[in-house]
């Protein structure tokens, strides 16, 4: 069976849970659950690694102790310990095992909700995830993009907020294109699921990591930010899958509400890549974060402003734009000047309308350019 058929049965089983309603509930049910799946895989991997590696999480919560075998718990025993024991415990790990991956966990279960109301429907949802997804094996790893692209679909209202997956053949060209080495940090502001950043975990071993010390300078270059708690918790369970052990550089915060007094040189990176979210505006107030001149509430003008500030001098840059972003007047022109002035804009790929499909049919182009010297200095 594979992972899409496995993933519309466990949304068919939902749908007889009086406790979920409508799709939005039955993919935050499903994701935390998956997560709880592919982490307890991976640890079977570190265990095998590692002989004094001790899971963060308490032996009565993780996975394989309460959700494998057909015949486990079930019925209002199940609903309960859930609800009572396995969100709470895991909401407190921080402060049981002082561990970062504990701190990991915790930030994905913290606005995390168990939906379904009957231990016999969220027994037969376990046992599809436990028969239908094995992410120890590499073919269903890279399967990760399309499970999500699924879901996308699932949540119609996706393309409304701006908000949609980017094929793998774009993030791999635009990954390729940057070539980033294997110790420049690589960062995504609006991250999403966090396909650009699995792409250049991809891109950098493939390349450039031969020792295990190259490894553990690839885990630390990665970084990404996403607002939203259901992306950022597929980002975190897609960095998972791609080998970051302790995926704590994947924030869940908002990239556009820190003022731009407070990045410092610290905060800047070698390359950029992403697909920001356009065509929605920002809550008041987020404007105020930026120079005056560059104020406005549309996301995307706002990422782009950022982008060039955070690269470091000769850093470079792959972003999704909407076509037109670099003929608009007043903010949009005063920043194509900046683009212009202070980089290299050396490659415009224009993409087919068809590319983001169904989600938008909104023209899109791929910017690719480098942050001249001394402009950050």
């Amino acid at each position: 069976m594979s992972i899409s058929t496995t993933i519309k049965a466990i949304q068919d089983i939902m749908r007889k849970d009086v406790g979920v309603d409508g799709d939005a509930q039955r993919i935050g049910q499903l994701v935390w659950m998956l997560f709880l799946k592919i982490y307890d895989d991976r640890e079977f991997e570190w265990e095998l690694m590692d002989d004094h590696y001790r899971s963060p999480i308490p032996e009565h919560l993780r996975w394989r102790n309460w959700a494998k075998g057909s015949e486990g718990i079930t019925g209002e025993d199940l609903k309960t310990f859930i609800d009572d024991d396995l969100f709470d415990g895991l909401q407190r790990l921080p402060n049981i095992a002082g561990d970062p991956r504990a701190a990991v966990i915790q930030s994905v279960f913290k606005d995390a909700y168990n939906y379904m109301k009957s231990g016999q429907l969220i027994r037969e949802v376990i046992n599809k995830i436990e028969v239908g997804i094995d992410f120890n094996k590499s073919r269903e790893r890279h399967a990760f993009g399309d499970m999500y692209e699924q879901i996308l679909k699932d949540l119609q209202s996706a393309g409304n907020a701006g908000e949609f997956y980017t094929p793998r053949a774009v993030t791999e060209f635009m990954v390729d294109r940057v070539d980033p080495q294997l110790a420049e940090s690589v960062l995504d502001p609006a991250c999403g699921t966090g396909g650009f950043l699995s792409c250049a975990i991809e891109h950098k071993r493939q390349r450039y990591v031969q020792t295990p010390e190259h490894e553990q300078v690839l885990q630390a270059s990665i970084h990404g930010v996403e607002k939203k708690p259901l992306p950022h918790l597929l980002a975190t369970t897609n960095m998972i899958l791609h080998g970051i052990e302790v995926p704590s550089q994947i924030k869940h915060d908002n990239t556009l509400s820190k003022p731009h007094t407070d990045w410092s040189e610290k905060d800047r990176v070698n390359v950029i890549v992403a697909n920001p979210p356009f065509g929605g505006t920002e809550t008041d107030g987020i404007e105020s974060n930026f120079p005056s001149q560059f104020r406005t509430r549309e996301t995307a003008d706002l990422f782009m402003w950022l982008f060039i500030h955070l690269l470091k001098d000769g850093g470079r840059a792959a972003v999704v734009l909407p076509d037109g972003f670099l003929f608009g007047d007043g903010m949009q022109a005063r920043l194509k000047e900046k683009l212009l002035t202070e980089c290299n804009l050396h490659t415009i790929v224009r993409l087919p309308k068809k590319v983001f499909a169904p989600y938008t049919d909104i023209a899109t182009n791929l910017l690719f350019f480098t942050l001249n010297s001394a402009v950050n200095p």
